[in-house]
């Protein structure tokens, strides 16, 4: 499973946080609503800073809240 986002935290080594963002529908009314979710991603390489577009995939648990691996940098800030 991948998605992608852009970065808005890189503060600690190897890690990042990285706002996905998405449309759902509401129950009731039906309106598409956009909503967002904040992914802890682990960057092995430090390739990436805030601002830039990246791909994430799932991957095993590597810490309390960081369950994301940084896949490649589609776009730099």
């Amino acid at each position: 499973m991948t998605r992608t986002g852009v970065v808005v935290s890189h503060k600690g080594d190897k890690s990042l946080r990285v706002r996905y963002e998405y449309k759902r529908k509401h129950p009731k009314y039906g309106k598409y609503m956009n909503r967002s979710t904040t992914l802890h991603v682990h960057d092995e390489l430090n390739a990436s800073k805030e601002g830039d577009l990246v791909e994430v995939c799932a991957c095993r648990r590597l810490s309390k809240t960081k369950f994301w691996r940084l896949v490649r940098v589609i776009k730099a800030a």
